[in-house]
């Protein structure tokens, strides 16, 4: 099982960049969802005029099945800036592929729970780390697509962009800065390093 909460909303709201189309996922039987508090957010940024459309759905991480469910949001998602997604890190994730090049920001952290996690087949994969990174990392989750899950960076032993402890595993900081750079916010690579705080993450408990 996971949990989903909602990030501050005053940080959430200082990295939103011109409009935004904000998507947010009811998720999986399993899944907490702060339904409540999103949809005030999406009220309020709606009134502010920086919201330019919305979807509430589930299981987002299921790519060929959202593509459908976005096909009547294509003209506000085109014109948007950024795309807000309220789920877990595998929804943020699925939705950075599909428009790479969007600035897609997580809207939530997730927390794992022990107990049932699904058997959907899934590309993406979340570390429920409930200190959600994607924000800085153009959508790529530096804990999963790195083996060693450096959050500062690479570690500096891949050779022809890949991973010194997996050959077949394309490095996962080099795949962060391309994003980075096609989406020309390689400047997030100079902020301070966001310090993990581990006493969120079950998996390492």
């Amino acid at each position: 099982m996971l949990i989903t909460e909602l990030k501050n909303q005053e940080l959430l709201k200082s990295q939103l960049k011109g409009k935004t189309f904000l998507l947010l996922c009811h998720g999986c039987k399993e899944l907490r969802f702060p339904e409540k508090e999103a949809e005030e957010l999406v009220k309020e940024l709606t009134e502010e005029g920086i919201a330019i459309g919305s979807l509430t759905t589930d299981y987002i991480c299921n790519e060929e099945n959202l593509k459908l469910r976005l096909n009547r949001f294509a003209e506000q998602i085109e014109a948007a800036d950024t795309i807000l997604v309220l789920s877990c890190g595998v929804g943020v994730q699925t939705v950075a592929s599909m428009y790479p090049n969007k600035r897609v920001l997580p809207g939530c952290d997730t927390y794992r729970l022990p107990g049932f996690q699904g058997v959907t087949p899934l590309e993406h994969d979340c570390q429920q780390c409930g200190q959600c990174y994607l924000n800085l990392t153009g959508g790529i989750c530096p804990l999963t697509a790195c083996s060693k899950s450096l959050i500062n960076g690479q570690c500096g032993g891949a050779r022809d962009g890949k991973c010194e402890v997996d050959p077949n595993m394309e490095c996962g900081w080099e795949r962060i800065y391309r994003k980075l750079e096609q989406l020309g916010r390689l400047d997030v690579l100079k902020c301070p390093v966001q310090l993990r705080n581990y006493a969120t993450d079950e998996a390492v408990k």
